[in-house]
């Protein structure tokens, strides 16, 4: 199959193990967003800063798996994006929390590198950027 510009259409990421990979990220929206919600709306003056990433990982975790499930080219943009911030999130807020825990008091995806959700947050940046590039190639566009 080809675009518009007469070049191969990479594979589908939303189909196979994709599917997988969307319903993790769904999972984590989800999960990141109710937590969110519940902490900035309760509690925000106890740890406004560990809320705000929770809720800014919530944002990444959403768009992420739309941009998967949808597929297209510009999605596609967009979730190699969102995953690579995700992936760095995850290394900056797991470093900063080991490194200075009191700016942490309550956890929050990935403080401790998601070390409170068996660091899949840690891993499944990996996996979605990989999945990106093996569909891309898949599709013929190496």
């Amino acid at each position: 199959m080809a675009d518009q510009g007469g070049e191969p259409s990479p594979a589908p990421t939303g189909q196979g193990f994709g599917r997988v990979l969307v319903a993790v990220y769904g999972l984590f929206a989800l999960a990141a967003t109710a937590r969110s919600a519940v902490q900035l709306a309760t509690d925000f003056s106890a740890a406004p800063l560990a809320y705000l990433l929770s809720a800014f990982s919530a944002v990444i975790y959403l768009v992420a798996t739309v941009s998967l499930a949808r597929g297209d080219r510009t999605s596609r943009r967009v979730a190699t994006v969102a995953i690579s911030i995700e992936l760095v999130g995850v290394l900056v807020v797991g470093a900063a929390s080991e490194l200075f825990p009191d700016a942490f008091p309550d956890a929050t995806v990935w403080t401790g590198f998601g070390s409170g959700y068996g660091f899949v947050p840690l891993v499944l940046p990996l996996v979605g950027l990989w999945w990106l590039r093996h569909t891309r190639a898949a599709g013929g566009v190496g």
